[in-house]
């Protein structure tokens, strides 16, 4: 179940590949269950990119708080159709796509946490304005529906940024082609912070090593050793593999991608009565990424991991490094 999950999300990401950089944007604001009431933060970042004067896309990650008994987050690739009025100023639009959700629920007696997956969707209405250069100012209202987990519906606002030039007033209709590949061959070496996604929320320390390849102009490969480091919950490491949709901007200097794939490695802390062999994983990760080139050979990345567990392990393992192209 967790690969064909793994391979479903792997999909969105790189059938959603982005065709030139647009807009990215962040957004907060207060959730709501609306089966309980029960109210909660929320929080979001997206980016976004257009398909012509009425129509885009966008990739976001949204954070839906926590409510008594869950703890949700996810991610969603949507369709847009929009109009825009005064002067091309005010865009208002519709979106609507699938969503993947991480939800950390109570267990049942005798364990302490339980993380559930699953798909939904995502519906949203928008209104932004578009001000003097580059910069948006956003208005949001979301519902989630799932049919296994809470439906919720949030209300955010928040700021954007537009990633390339406008050449008049309003939302950019669709992104120069590249002629290049985003990404040649670089290694990353990585150190940071592992939090399992429990009620007790258990760091760790964390080290990777990447190898990435570009192998399409928006179509990156990477292989990575991750240790996630150990706790009382957790002594985890391993390899994975993962493809990536990425872009780059300003003249190639900054580079987003997000990435999905598989994790295969060892966890002695999975289950304290097994022996050694019977601690072998295979789960799935989905990845954030953005990178800085300090110069030809030099740079700067972040990542952000997520694990996709059968066993109520799931992890964020937040990274910063540094890169050297080969």
């Amino acid at each position: 179940m967790c690969l064909r999950r793994m391979a479903a999300i792997m999909a969105m990401v790189i059938f959603a590949c982005p065709a030139g950089a647009q807009e990215l944007s962040v957004l907060g604001g207060d959730m709501q269950d609306r089966e309980t009431n029960d109210r909660s933060y929320a929080w979001q970042l997206e980016y976004k990119a257009g398909l012509g004067e009425h129509g885009a896309y966008s990739l976001t990650y949204l954070n839906e708080g926590h409510v008594p008994k869950h703890h949700r987050d996810g991610h969603a690739a949507q369709l847009w159709m929009r109009i825009n009025v005064f002067d091309r100023r005010l865009s208002l639009g519709a979106g609507y796509g699938p969503f993947y959700y991480f939800d950390t629920l109570e267990a049942p007696a005798g364990t302490r946490h339980f993380n559930d997956h699953g798909w939904g969707s995502l519906f949203s209405l928008a209104a932004t304005w578009h001000g003097e250069g580059r910069w948006l100012f956003h208005l949001r209202s979301n519902i989630v529906e799932t049919g296994t987990s809470i439906d919720t519906a949030s209300a955010v606002m928040g700021i954007g940024y537009q990633l390339d030039e406008p050449s008049l007033p309003g939302p950019l209709r669709r992104p120069e082609p590249r002629m290049r590949r985003v990404s040649d061959s670089e290694i990353t070496i990585f150190a940071g912070r592992t939090i399992v996604n429990s009620f007790d929320s258990e760091p760790a320390e964390a080290l990777s090593l990447e190898y990435r390849k570009g192998l399409l102009r928006h179509v990156d490969w990477t292989l990575t050793w991750l240790y996630e480091g150990k706790n009382s919950v957790m002594d985890r490491n391993g390899l994975m593999t993962q493809l990536w949709a990425v872009e780059a901007f300003f003249e190639d200097r900054f580079t987003m991608g997000a990435g999905g794939g598989l994790y295969r490695g060892i966890d002695r802390r999975r289950d304290p009565n097994a022996t050694s062999r019977h601690d072998n994983f295979l789960i799935g990760i989905v990845t954030l990424t953005g990178g800085y080139r300090l110069n030809e050979d030099w740079g700067i990345r972040v990542s952000w991991h997520r694990t996709v567990t059968d066993y109520d392990r799931d992890t964020d393992v937040i990274l910063s490094g540094i890169s050297y192209r080969l």
